[in-house]
């Protein structure tokens, strides 16, 4: 029988789309498990610095003793494969290794627009670009390194769009669905290789760009009077699902629906 090996700690994690909301709470959490950091954003410069200082802080206080992780930061636009390429010369530069060993997946864009009629191509073809296609391209950089040592963890962050449509318009669910396709499709081929590949599929997260408060869903099926459980999710509990699947080697080719109870 394999060796079971879930530690995390001292491993390397990318984290695309870090500087705040769901992507930031991902960062925090993996910094609290030794983790080192290669968080990219795409202009809140402000924001990504910030979170690099409360990193330090959130150590310190956690473990004031302990060495603190690598953390670097990489403004990158992930629709860009030449951005995307271009990261992992610096990763490479900075960490010493050829790709991270954790990829979280996160960065994403939706604009909602309900109707197909008025949904552009060119808004179309950024949606599926930004959620999708640099998933693919991350993963296609990453997994050469992460088979290499037989060990590995990528985890898109999906939506609940990818299984019943959503309520930002068909733009989004199709670049949605067509990660949890990859997701399923990487994690059937790579298990021999030690990599688990596994999708968290949020819905109605607040504090995030998509949803900054509660008001911005009202009157939508995502209305939190709709949702069993009373209240948005917040980037936290999203983050805790990604360091459940970081740490759990038993667990691939799923996709964990994080919806408050919402179908």
């Amino acid at each position: 029988m394999p060796a079971v090996d879930n530690a995390i700690e001292g491993k390397l994690a990318l984290v695309t789309g870090a500087s705040g909301g769901i992507g930031a709470a991902c960062a925090r959490a993996l910094y609290l498990q030794n983790v080192n950091l290669a968080l990219t954003y795409s202009s809140s410069e402000d924001n990504i610095l910030a979170l690099e200082e409360e990193l330090w802080a959130l150590r310190n206080n956690h473990a004031p003793d302990a060495a603190n992780p690598v953390v670097s930061t990489h403004k990158v636009d992930v629709g860009s494969a030449d951005d995307l390429r271009g990261l992992f010369k610096s990763i490479q530069e900075l960490h010493g290794k050829d790709g991270p060993d954790i990829l979280v997946s996160n960065a994403g864009y939706g604009k909602r627009i309900p109707d197909i009629a008025d949904i552009s191509v060119d808004e179309f073809d950024h949606t599926i670009n930004i959620n999708l296609r640099a998933a693919f391209i991350l993963s296609k950089l990453s997994i050469p390194h992460m088979a290499a040592r037989g060990w590995g963890r990528i985890v898109f962050v999906s939506s609940l769009a990818a299984h019943g449509g959503g309520i930002n318009g068909c733009h989004y669910a199709a670049s949605k669905a067509g990660l949890h396709g990859l997701m399923k499709s990487l994690a059937t081929k790579h298990t021999k290789d030690g990599i688990t590949v596994n999708d968290v599929a949020p819905a109605m997260i607040g504090e995030t760009g998509l949803i900054p408060d509660e008001t911005f869903v009202e009157g939508t099926p995502g209305d939190v009077k709709n949702i069993p459980i009373g209240r948005l999710g917040t980037p936290r509990e999203v983050a805790n699902v990604v360091l459940m699947c970081c740490q759990t080697g038993y667990l691939t080719g799923q996709s964990v629906l994080l919806s408050g109870g919402l179908k």
